[in-house]
Protein backbone atom coordinates (compact mmCIF):
# COMPACT_ATOMS: atom_id res chain seq x y z
CA UNK A 1 0.00 0.00 0.00
CA UNK A 2 1.22 3.50 -0.84
CA UNK A 3 -0.11 7.04 -0.97
CA UNK A 4 0.48 9.01 -4.13
CA UNK A 5 2.73 12.08 -3.79
CA UNK A 6 2.08 14.92 -6.23
CA UNK A 7 3.96 18.13 -6.92
CA UNK A 8 2.58 21.55 -6.17
CA UNK A 9 2.05 22.18 -9.89
CA UNK A 10 -0.04 19.04 -10.38
CA UNK A 11 -3.35 19.63 -12.14
CA UNK A 12 -6.60 19.45 -10.22
CA UNK A 13 -7.87 16.44 -12.18
CA UNK A 14 -4.90 14.29 -11.10
CA UNK A 15 -5.34 15.23 -7.44
CA UNK A 16 -9.07 14.50 -7.51
CA UNK A 17 -8.43 11.20 -9.28
CA UNK A 18 -6.03 10.13 -6.51
CA UNK A 19 -8.57 11.16 -3.86
CA UNK A 20 -11.35 9.20 -5.51
CA UNK A 21 -9.15 6.12 -5.97
CA UNK A 22 -7.29 5.96 -2.65
CA UNK A 23 -9.21 8.35 -0.42
CA UNK A 24 -6.03 10.37 0.21
CA UNK A 25 -2.92 11.80 -1.42
CA UNK A 26 -0.06 14.14 -0.54
CA UNK A 27 1.00 17.34 -2.27
CA UNK A 28 4.63 17.96 -1.43
CA UNK A 29 6.10 21.32 -0.41
CA UNK A 30 3.04 23.49 -1.02
CA UNK A 31 4.61 26.22 1.11
CA UNK A 32 8.21 26.63 2.22
CA UNK A 33 9.57 25.45 5.54
CA UNK A 34 10.21 29.10 6.45
CA UNK A 35 6.60 30.03 5.69
CA UNK A 36 5.37 27.21 7.91
CA UNK A 37 7.72 28.32 10.68
CA UNK A 38 6.04 31.74 10.51
CA UNK A 39 2.63 30.07 10.91
CA UNK A 40 3.97 28.15 13.92
CA UNK A 41 5.29 31.32 15.53
CA UNK A 42 1.93 33.03 15.09
CA UNK A 43 0.08 30.10 16.67
CA UNK A 44 2.52 29.37 19.50
CA UNK A 45 0.80 31.45 22.23
CA UNK A 46 -2.52 29.74 21.53
CA UNK A 47 -0.99 26.27 21.36
CA UNK A 48 0.90 26.79 24.63
CA UNK A 49 -2.36 27.73 26.34
CA UNK A 50 -4.24 24.65 25.10
CA UNK A 51 -4.85 21.77 27.50
CA UNK A 52 -4.27 18.13 26.61
CA UNK A 53 -7.21 16.09 25.36
CA UNK A 54 -9.77 14.59 27.78
CA UNK A 55 -10.07 11.07 26.35
CA UNK A 56 -8.33 8.34 24.36
CA UNK A 57 -9.70 9.55 21.03
CA UNK A 58 -8.63 13.18 21.48
CA UNK A 59 -5.36 12.03 23.07
CA UNK A 60 -4.16 12.55 26.63
CA UNK A 61 -0.79 13.82 25.29
CA UNK A 62 -2.28 15.70 22.35
CA UNK A 63 -3.23 19.38 22.23
CA UNK A 64 -5.98 20.49 19.82
CA UNK A 65 -6.10 24.24 19.20
CA UNK A 66 -9.01 25.63 17.18
CA UNK A 67 -10.46 28.99 16.18
CA UNK A 68 -7.65 29.52 13.68
CA UNK A 69 -9.48 31.99 11.43
CA UNK A 70 -9.82 34.44 14.30
CA UNK A 71 -6.41 33.76 15.81
CA UNK A 72 -4.07 33.52 12.83
CA UNK A 73 -4.01 35.66 9.67
CA UNK A 74 -1.51 33.22 8.15
CA UNK A 75 -3.87 30.31 8.74
CA UNK A 76 -6.51 32.22 6.78
CA UNK A 77 -4.18 31.91 3.81
CA UNK A 78 -4.01 28.14 4.30
CA UNK A 79 -7.82 27.99 4.51
CA UNK A 80 -8.03 29.89 1.22
CA UNK A 81 -5.22 28.06 -0.59
CA UNK A 82 -6.28 28.19 -4.27
CA UNK A 83 -5.21 24.66 -5.17
CA UNK A 84 -6.94 23.11 -2.16
CA UNK A 85 -10.14 25.03 -2.89
CA UNK A 86 -10.07 24.04 -6.57
CA UNK A 87 -9.65 20.38 -5.61
CA UNK A 88 -12.43 20.63 -3.01
CA UNK A 89 -14.78 22.33 -5.45
CA UNK A 90 -14.36 19.51 -7.97
CA UNK A 91 -14.35 16.70 -5.42
CA UNK A 92 -17.60 17.96 -3.85
CA UNK A 93 -19.16 19.20 -7.10
CA UNK A 94 -22.25 17.01 -6.63
CA UNK A 95 -23.53 19.58 -4.10
CA UNK A 96 -24.45 23.23 -4.61
CA UNK A 97 -21.65 24.53 -2.42
CA UNK A 98 -19.20 23.68 0.36
CA UNK A 99 -18.07 25.45 3.53
CA UNK A 100 -15.30 25.53 6.10
CA UNK A 101 -15.90 22.68 8.52
CA UNK A 102 -13.00 22.71 10.99
CA UNK A 103 -9.73 24.51 11.75
CA UNK A 104 -7.49 22.84 14.34
CA UNK A 105 -3.83 22.46 15.19
CA UNK A 106 -3.17 18.86 16.27
CA UNK A 107 0.04 18.56 18.31
CA UNK A 108 0.76 14.92 19.18
CA UNK A 109 3.22 14.73 22.07
CA UNK A 110 5.87 12.08 22.76
CA UNK A 111 4.44 8.87 24.17
CA UNK A 112 0.97 9.32 22.70
CA UNK A 113 -0.43 5.99 21.48
CA UNK A 114 -2.08 5.65 18.08
CA UNK A 115 -5.56 7.10 17.70
CA UNK A 116 -8.36 4.65 16.82
CA UNK A 117 -8.77 4.38 13.05
CA UNK A 118 -12.00 6.06 12.00
CA UNK A 119 -13.85 8.02 9.33
CA UNK A 120 -14.20 11.77 9.83
CA UNK A 121 -17.73 11.70 8.43
CA UNK A 122 -18.78 9.73 11.52
CA UNK A 123 -19.01 13.16 13.16
CA UNK A 124 -22.43 13.44 11.51
CA UNK A 125 -23.98 11.20 14.16
CA UNK A 126 -22.64 8.11 12.36
CA UNK A 127 -25.08 8.62 9.49
CA UNK A 128 -24.54 5.90 6.84
CA UNK A 129 -23.92 8.04 3.75
CA UNK A 130 -24.22 6.06 0.49
CA UNK A 131 -20.94 4.60 -0.72
CA UNK A 132 -19.30 7.03 -3.14
CA UNK A 133 -21.24 10.04 -1.90
CA UNK A 134 -18.55 12.29 -0.44
CA UNK A 135 -19.46 14.91 2.16
CA UNK A 136 -15.99 16.17 3.13
CA UNK A 137 -12.65 17.12 1.60
CA UNK A 138 -10.00 17.45 4.30
CA UNK A 139 -6.43 18.61 4.69
CA UNK A 140 -3.64 18.18 7.21
CA UNK A 141 -0.78 20.65 6.71
CA UNK A 142 2.56 19.47 8.09
CA UNK A 143 3.86 22.08 10.53
CA UNK A 144 6.68 19.65 11.35
CA UNK A 145 8.00 16.75 9.30
CA UNK A 146 5.62 13.77 9.50
CA UNK A 147 7.38 10.44 10.01
CA UNK A 148 6.40 6.92 10.99
CA UNK A 149 8.21 7.41 14.31
CA UNK A 150 6.69 10.73 15.36
CA UNK A 151 3.04 9.89 14.71
CA UNK A 152 2.34 10.73 11.08
CA UNK A 153 -1.34 10.36 10.23
CA UNK A 154 -2.10 6.75 9.29
CA UNK A 155 -4.34 5.97 6.31
CA UNK A 156 -5.93 2.82 4.91
CA UNK A 157 -5.67 3.51 1.15
CA UNK A 158 -8.78 2.56 -0.79
CA UNK A 159 -10.91 2.21 2.33
CA UNK A 160 -13.09 5.07 1.11
CA UNK A 161 -14.82 2.44 -1.07
CA UNK A 162 -15.37 -0.04 1.77
CA UNK A 163 -18.34 -0.62 4.06
CA UNK A 164 -19.07 1.61 7.03
CA UNK A 165 -18.19 0.94 10.68
CA UNK A 166 -15.30 -1.41 9.94
CA UNK A 167 -12.46 -1.96 12.40
CA UNK A 168 -8.82 -1.79 11.34
CA UNK A 169 -5.55 -2.57 13.08
CA UNK A 170 -2.31 -0.59 12.98
CA UNK A 171 -0.80 -2.95 10.40
CA UNK A 172 -3.74 -2.33 8.04
CA UNK A 173 -2.69 1.30 7.63
CA UNK A 174 0.33 3.22 6.36
CA UNK A 175 1.97 6.40 7.62
CA UNK A 176 1.40 9.54 5.54
CA UNK A 177 5.02 10.63 5.76
CA UNK A 178 5.67 14.11 4.39
CA UNK A 179 7.93 17.10 4.86
CA UNK A 180 7.11 20.34 6.63
CA UNK A 181 5.01 22.57 4.36
CA UNK A 182 3.38 19.63 2.55
CA UNK A 183 -0.31 18.81 2.78
CA UNK A 184 -2.25 15.55 3.07
CA UNK A 185 -5.64 15.66 1.36
CA UNK A 186 -8.16 13.01 2.34
CA UNK A 187 -11.86 12.30 2.06
CA UNK A 188 -14.32 12.10 4.93
CA UNK A 189 -14.90 8.46 3.99
CA UNK A 190 -11.33 7.16 4.17
CA UNK A 191 -10.32 5.27 7.32
CA UNK A 192 -7.41 6.97 9.09
CA UNK A 193 -6.08 8.05 12.50
CA UNK A 194 -3.23 9.80 14.22
CA UNK A 195 -0.14 7.64 14.58
CA UNK A 196 1.70 6.73 17.78
CA UNK A 197 4.45 9.20 18.64
CA UNK A 198 7.51 7.13 19.59
CA UNK A 199 9.92 10.05 19.19
CA UNK A 200 11.07 12.66 21.69
CA UNK A 201 9.52 15.59 19.76
CA UNK A 202 5.95 16.80 19.19
CA UNK A 203 4.39 16.15 15.79
CA UNK A 204 2.29 19.13 14.72
CA UNK A 205 -0.22 19.38 11.88
CA UNK A 206 -2.94 21.85 10.94
CA UNK A 207 -6.25 20.15 10.22
CA UNK A 208 -8.41 22.30 7.91
CA UNK A 209 -11.50 20.57 6.58
CA UNK A 210 -14.41 21.42 4.28
CA UNK A 211 -17.89 19.91 4.07
CA UNK A 212 -21.10 20.23 2.09
CA UNK A 213 -22.96 23.42 2.98
CA UNK A 214 -26.15 21.60 3.94
CA UNK A 215 -24.38 19.81 6.80
CA UNK A 216 -23.57 21.29 10.20
CA UNK A 217 -19.99 22.46 10.71
CA UNK A 218 -17.88 20.59 13.26
CA UNK A 219 -16.40 23.88 14.48
CA UNK A 220 -18.95 26.65 14.95
CA UNK A 221 -17.37 29.33 12.77
CA UNK A 222 -19.80 32.08 13.85
CA UNK A 223 -18.71 31.86 17.49
CA UNK A 224 -15.11 30.73 16.94
CA UNK A 225 -14.59 33.94 14.97
CA UNK A 226 -16.37 36.81 16.76
CA UNK A 227 -18.44 39.18 14.57
CA UNK A 228 -16.08 42.08 15.25
CA UNK A 229 -13.27 40.08 13.61
CA UNK A 230 -15.48 38.52 10.94
CA UNK A 231 -16.53 41.95 9.70
CA UNK A 232 -12.89 42.71 8.82
CA UNK A 233 -12.32 39.54 6.76
CA UNK A 234 -12.36 39.26 2.95
CA UNK A 235 -15.70 38.38 1.40
CA UNK A 236 -14.55 35.03 -0.13
CA UNK A 237 -13.37 33.84 3.29
CA UNK A 238 -16.64 34.92 4.92
CA UNK A 239 -18.63 32.96 2.35
CA UNK A 240 -16.47 29.91 2.95
CA UNK A 241 -17.07 30.24 6.71
CA UNK A 242 -20.80 29.98 6.08
CA UNK A 243 -21.94 33.56 5.54
CA UNK A 244 -23.87 32.49 2.45
CA UNK A 245 -26.82 30.29 1.62
CA UNK A 246 -25.98 26.60 1.62
CA UNK A 247 -28.56 25.93 -1.10
CA UNK A 248 -31.94 27.35 -2.12
CA UNK A 249 -33.50 27.48 1.35
CA UNK A 250 -30.61 26.99 3.76
CA UNK A 251 -29.02 29.62 5.95
CA UNK A 252 -30.99 32.75 5.16
CA UNK A 253 -31.83 35.31 7.87
CA UNK A 254 -35.41 36.36 8.77
CA UNK A 255 -37.03 37.82 5.59
CA UNK A 256 -34.90 35.76 3.17
CA UNK A 257 -31.89 38.00 3.69
CA UNK A 258 -28.43 36.89 2.56
CA UNK A 259 -26.40 36.25 5.76
CA UNK A 260 -23.33 38.08 4.47
CA UNK A 261 -25.40 41.21 3.95
CA UNK A 262 -26.59 40.98 7.55
CA UNK A 263 -23.00 40.85 8.79
CA UNK A 264 -21.86 43.46 6.26
CA UNK A 265 -24.74 45.82 5.36
CA UNK A 266 -22.35 47.78 3.15
CA UNK A 267 -22.30 44.83 0.73
CA UNK A 268 -26.05 45.14 0.19
CA UNK A 269 -25.61 48.77 -0.80
CA UNK A 270 -22.81 47.79 -3.17
CA UNK A 271 -24.90 45.08 -4.79
CA UNK A 272 -22.57 42.34 -3.60
CA UNK A 273 -23.28 39.22 -1.62
CA UNK A 274 -24.98 36.27 -3.25
CA UNK A 275 -22.59 34.46 -5.59
CA UNK A 276 -25.02 32.37 -7.61
CA UNK A 277 -25.68 29.73 -4.96
CA UNK A 278 -29.43 30.32 -4.98
CA UNK A 279 -29.59 30.37 -8.78
CA UNK A 280 -27.69 27.08 -8.94
CA UNK A 281 -30.06 25.53 -6.43
CA UNK A 282 -33.07 26.75 -8.43
CA UNK A 283 -31.71 24.99 -11.50
CA UNK A 284 -31.40 21.77 -9.51
CA UNK A 285 -34.99 22.17 -8.33
CA UNK A 286 -36.18 22.55 -11.92
CA UNK A 287 -34.21 19.48 -12.99
CA UNK A 288 -35.79 17.44 -10.19
CA UNK A 289 -39.36 18.35 -11.17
Amino acid sequence: MTLEHLTVDANVDSVVAALKRDGACIIDNVISREAMDAVAAELKPWMDATAFGPDDFSGHRTRRTGGLVARSPLCRELVMNPMVLDVTKQFLSHATSFQLHLTQVIAIGPGEPAQPIHRDQWAFDFHPFPSGYEVQCNTIWAMTDFTEENGATRVVPGSNALADKLRFKHEDSIAAEMSKGSVLLYSGSVYHGGGANRSDATRVGINITYNLSWLRQEENQYLSCPPEIAKTLPVPLLKLMGYRRGAYALGYVDDLRDPIKVLRPDLAKAGLGDDGTVEAAREKLKAAE
